[in-house]
């Protein structure tokens, strides 16, 4: 049996595609009786909508990109599952891909999107884009009339709108935390160096030391980068400086150091007390369970879709950054307020 197809109806009732298209789609722009009369024609064909050749005749793909750093993250899990709860709801779909931190790769997906395959971007910059903080592929979208929302790794070089975490106030927080509970030798083990959101939670870190009266110690701060060995770097801190506290920028890393400091006999959180970043489910599971920074995921997630559809509607007003603060989750980890 042929498939009906939109051509085919607006032939039966003598009309344009595009009457047909907006009766199909219940618009007030068309006679409630024909509209009816093409709707029930339409049903009683099977008539499947080609969504393509809508999206090509309405110039709207309803398909948001969206491109993520690091998928093993568990913050970008998050962002990723209330990006895609607000875009269902609002009738988009969303295609979803991974830099892995590389800007070539970054490229490739915006070039990709900027071939009219999505009505918006939703982007987190890879670690070497915000290395090199050039951003052509990026901006060769937004000068297409393409919207893009950036969000937690963002560029002042870049004009759209933003959702950023407050990762400045989270990293002086938790540094407050563990001197508050006792702690006197900080360290920090940051994976994400390069990137906007490790540099402003080290120096939310210095901050809190210095208004504190506590010399900052770069010794005390471990870069991490793929190809360093994390058991090597931390025999070196741990066998430079008595060490009580650490904070692990990453969910990942958090854990990892938990186990490194347990393989080595430390008592966590009697001799040390260690903090990571992302409220994920490794963090909730291991002995004893992390104290960490919820950084609000989902709630990112949701906030950027809103802000992009909102957009996408009304592409004439200003741009907007909103600001989300992050909390702390207190477990097993770190010792108690005394």
């Amino acid at each position: 049996m042929k498939k009906v197809t939109l051509k085919d109806i607006a032939g039966h009732f003598s009309v344009s595609i595009s009457t047909v298209s907006k009766a199909i789609n219940d618009s007030h722009e068309i006679s409630n009786d024909l509209k009816f009369k093409i709707q029930a024609y339409a049903k009683e064909k099977h008539y499947k909508p080609n969504r393509l050749a809508l999206n090509l005749l309405n110039k709207s793909t309803k398909t948001i990109g969206v491109v993520v750093p690091n998928i093993l993250n568990y913050f970008f899990v998050q962002v990723l599952y209330g990006i895609e709860k607000v875009a269902n709801e609002s009738g988009y779909n969303i295609i979803s891909c991974i830099s892995n931190e590389s800007k070539a790769k970054e490229t490739k997906t915006l070039e990709f999107f900027d071939a009219g395959t999505v009505d918006g971007v939703i982007m987190s910059l890879a670690e070497e884009s915000q290395n090199e903080d050039k951003h052509d592929a990026l901006i060769d979208v937004i000068n297409n009339d393409i919207p893009v929302v950036l969000f937690d790794r963002v560029s002042d070089n870049v004009q759209c709108d933003k959702v950023v975490v407050d990762d400045f106030e989270a990293g002086y927080k938790i540094t407050k935390h563990l001197i508050n509970i006792g702690c006197k030798n900080i360290a920090v083990v940051n994976p994400i160096s390069s990137s906007s959101v490790g540099k402003l939670r080290l120096l939310g870190y210095k901050k809190a030391l210095e208004e504190l009266g506590i010399p900052f110690d770069s010794k005390l701060v471990i870069n991490l980068t793929i190809k360093d060995d994390l058991d090597l770097l931390m025999s070196f801190l741990l066998n430079y400086k008595v060490i009580d506290g650490i904070i692990g920028i990453d969910e990942l890393i958090a854990v990892q150091v938990l186990e490194v400091v347990k393989a080595r006999g430390y008592n966590v959180p009697n001799d040390i007390s260690i903090i990571g970043f992302t409220n994920g489910q490794l963090s909730k599971y291991v002995t004893p369970s992390l104290t960490m920074v919820s950084q609000h995921g989902k709630y990112i997630g949701e906030q950027t879709a809103k802000l992009l559809i909102n957009r996408i509607k009304n592409p004439g007003l200003p741009y907007e950054t909103k600001t989300v603060k992050t909390s702390l989750l207190v477990r097993d980890s770190t010792k108690k307020l005394q």
